[in-house]
């Protein structure tokens, strides 16, 4: 295929055949408008698994030659070097699934003052279940 569209085209064209032959017949044959949707889709879908593999993959080769048709060995080079540099800070910022999470956070002893957060609110004690009983008693003196 010369084209790069004919590939998806083709795909594309193929599938919707995959769908509407089954639905048209399954709707002549007298079943129900959705269920014949349904079961048209379930056959469609199998068909296209089955048989448009080769153009699928043609399809999908011709999307990435589209895709990426104004790269320069530059720009490969330059996406690459910040692939490489944002790699550690998103493994850093998401804890691995074998790791505690008490280990992937780090403790705030660690971090120097003036990046500590600082909440201007104040401190709330917790309330205990006697402080509660205690209330209650002195409400009803």
């Amino acid at each position: 295929m010369k084209n790069p569209r004919t590939a998806w085209i083709v795909y594309t064209v193929l599938r919707l055949v995959f769908f509407a032959a089954p639905f048209a017949v399954l709707f002549l044959m007298g079943i129900k408008p959705w269920l014949a949707a349904i079961f048209a889709a379930l056959i469609g879908v199998s068909l296209s698994i089955i048989f448009l593999s080769k153009p699928r993959e043609k399809a999908s080769e011709s999307i990435y030659d589209w895709r990426n048709r104004d790269r320069t060995p530059d720009s490969i080079a330059e996406d690459e070097a910040m692939d490489a540099a944002e790699a550690p800070a998103a493994e850093a910022a998401v804890p691995a699934a074998d790791a505690p999470a008490a280990e992937s956070v780090a403790p705030a002893a660690e971090a120097p003052a003036s990046e500590v957060p600082t909440s201007e609110a104040p401190a709330v004690e917790p309330v205990l279940a006697a402080d509660t009983a205690d209330a209650g008693k002195t409400a009803q003196q």
